[in-house]
C-alpha cells in the first residue's frame, strides 16, 4: 500500500511536467531523437506554465470549494439554531518540531480548520469540540493531540474537547466518529476542497453533518490583479490540491465507500 501511495505521486500534474522535462532532456543529451526530445521539453514547459497561472488553477479547484457554501453566508440563520451538539474538526497534518511554536507546527490547512472550529464552538452554547486526526508514522504526536494543545492555548475548556486520535484517513474518521456520536447532528469543519469527499463519507455512515467549509484557496477578487496572470507557486498548489481531492473521490467510489 505504501508503495502504491508513493507511485501515485508521480502522476500529479507538477510531477508530470518535470517528468516530461527530464525525459526530453535525456533524449536531447543521450540519443539522436532530437525532435522527440524538443517536443517533450516544450510540452512540459507549456503544461507547467498552464498549471501555474490563476485562471486554470482556479477553474479546476473552484467546483470543489464552492460545492458547499460557507456557514456564515449560507442564509441558514444563527448557527446555534441548527440543533448541532458537536463541532467536528478534521485534522490536516502537522510537523512536530519542538524548537518552534505550537501554531507553527501545524500544516496551514490544519490550523485554519481548528480556528474555524473554535469560532463555531463559541457560537453554539453547550457544544463540544471533536478534534480528529490520528498519528502519522513520521510524527510522534497525533494531529488531534496538537489541536487539543492549541485549543487550550486559545481558551477552549478542557471538558468541552473530545479527541479522536486513532484514524489514519477520512474514511476511518467517519467510521470512528459514527461510533462516538451515532446519528447526532453535528457541524463538520474541514477545508473547502476536502468537504465534498468528507460529506459523502459521513453521509454514507448514515450521519447528519452540517458542512462548514473553510481554508478556501480560491477567492473572488473584486478585480483580479495583473500578478495573478503570471506563473505563481500558489497556483500550482491549487492544482495539486484539486488533483488530490478528485483522485480521492475516484478512489472512494471505486471502493464503494461513497
Amino acid at each position: 500500500m505504501e508503495i502504491i501511495k508513493l507511485l501515485v505521486n508521480f502522476l500529479y500534474p507538477l510531477e508530470i511536467s518535470i517528468e516530461l522535462f527530464l525525459l526530453g532532456l535525456i533524449l536531447l543529451w543521450f540519443t539522436k531523437k532530437q525532435k522527440a526530445g524538443k517536443c517533450l521539453v516544450t510540452i512540459g514547459l507549456l503544461l507547467l506554465l498552464a498549471l501555474s497561472t490563476y485562471p486554470l488553477a482556479s477553474a479546476i479547484l473552484r467546483p470543489l470549494e464552492r460545492h458547499y457554501p460557507a456557514v456564515d453566508v449560507s442564509g441558514q440563520g444563527d448557527i446555534d439554531k441548527l440543533g448541532a451538539k458537536y463541532i467536528v474538526v478534521l485534522g490536516g497534518g502537522q510537523v512536530c518540531d519542538p524548537t518552534i511554536t505550537t501554531a507553527s507546527q501545524f500544516q496551514p490547512s490544519s490550523l485554519v480548520r481548528l480556528i474555524e472550529g473554535i469560532h463555531l464552538y463559541r457560537q453554539v452554547p453547550g457544544s463540544k469540540l471533536i478534534l480528529s486526526g490520528g498519528n502519522s508514522k513520521y510524527e510522534p504526536t497525533t494531529n488531534a493531540e496538537l489541536m487539543y494543545k492549541m485549543a487550550l492555548l486559545l481558551g477552549v475548556k478542557k471538558e468541552d474537547i473530545i479527541l479522536e486520535d486513532s484514524s489514519k484517513n477520512t474514511y476511518e474518521e467517519a467510521k470512528i466518529i459514527k461510533d462516538m456520536i451515532g446519528e447526532e447532528k453535528f457541524i463538520l469543519v474541514t477545508s473547502a476542497s476536502h468537504m465534498p469527499r468528507s460529506m459523502a463519507l459521513f453521509k454514507k455512515f448514515g450521519m447528519k453533518p452540517i458542512p462548514a467549509p473553510t481554508d478556501h484557496l480560491v477567492k473572488k477578487y473584486h478585480e483580479i490583479p495583473p500578478k495573478e496572470f503570471f506563473p505563481r507557486a500558489d497556483s500550482v498548489e491549487k492544482i495539486e490540491v484539486a488533483f488530490h481531492e478528485y483522485l480521492g473521490l475516484i478512489k472512494e467510489k471505486l471502493a464503494g465507500r461513497i
